[in-house]
């Protein structure tokens, strides 16, 4: 089987040559219920700054598959990388996700010239390849699995070696999406992490991550199938 997606330059190879194996194998270690999460209005913000209803209605507390999601804190997040439709400026057709990890924005585009944009964080080192790839399957509170080099160096992490389960401090979040290439895991994931303040950085140990509610907001958009275009550069 061919590895490579033809004009873009994603393979399998590259990516374990361009992170390192560690920081592979580190990639799948950051790496189910019910219908759209449930928003619960009325409930006061941390430090009373969550008055804005529509900023309540994205990033108030949710409830989802049993668990209570905390708010947004919008003081530790910076504006620009809250949920908000925009122009299309990606040059993709509707229905493919865009990651831009230069500029930490990932974009779902749309009918009629638009795109949602979501805030990002990505991999602190080692995160270089570019390319396309596909959302081959999806899941909801997923279980957290760290590979067993992981294990090694961080012996606190024994306790998880068969898996972590679900919640709200499951560093994969509420949602997770596994991108293939040719059928073969990438090891990339999309996923929502309990730490939304990292959003905007390059902190994660590979994979790019999303604030628990917008993740919930994308999987509820994204179908299995959907093609992936991830660039290095950034757009302009």
């Amino acid at each position: 089987m061919n590895d490579q997606i033809r004009g873009r330059g994603l393979t399998r190879r590259h990516l374990l040559m361009g992170m390192g194996l560690s920081a592979a194998a580190a990639v799948a270690g950051c790496t189910s219920s019910g219908s759209r999460a449930r928003i619960l209005e009325g409930r006061a913000g941390p430090g009373g700054s969550m008055r804005d209803p529509a900023f309540l209605s994205m990033y108030g507390p949710i409830e989802d598959g049993g668990y209570l999601i905390p708010p947004i804190d919008p003081k530790l997040v910076d504006p620009m990388f809250f949920r908000q439709e925009v122009a299309n400026m990606t040059g993709e057709a509707p229905g493919t996700m865009v990651i831009d990890t230069a500029n930490r924005f990932a974009y779902f585009t749309q009918p009629g010239g638009r795109a949602m944009r979501y805030g990002v964080g990505i991999g602190r080192e080692g995160f270089s390849w570019s390319g396309r790839a596909i959302v081959r399957f999806k899941r909801k509170w997923p279980t957290w699995t760290p590979p067993s080099e992981m294990v090694d160096r961080q012996p606190e992490l024994e306790v998880y070696r068969n898996g972590m389960e679900p919640g709200l401090k499951n560093p994969l979040g509420a949602r997770a999406l596994y991108l293939f290439q040719n059928g073969v895991d990438t090891l990339y994931r999309l996923h929502g992490t309990p730490e939304y303040w990292t959003i905007g950085k390059a902190v994660s140990s590979g994979c790019v991550r999303f604030m628990n509610h917008d993740i919930i907001d994308l999987y509820d958009r994204v179908p299995d199938g959907t093609p992936v275009v991830v660039i290095q550069s950034g757009m302009a």
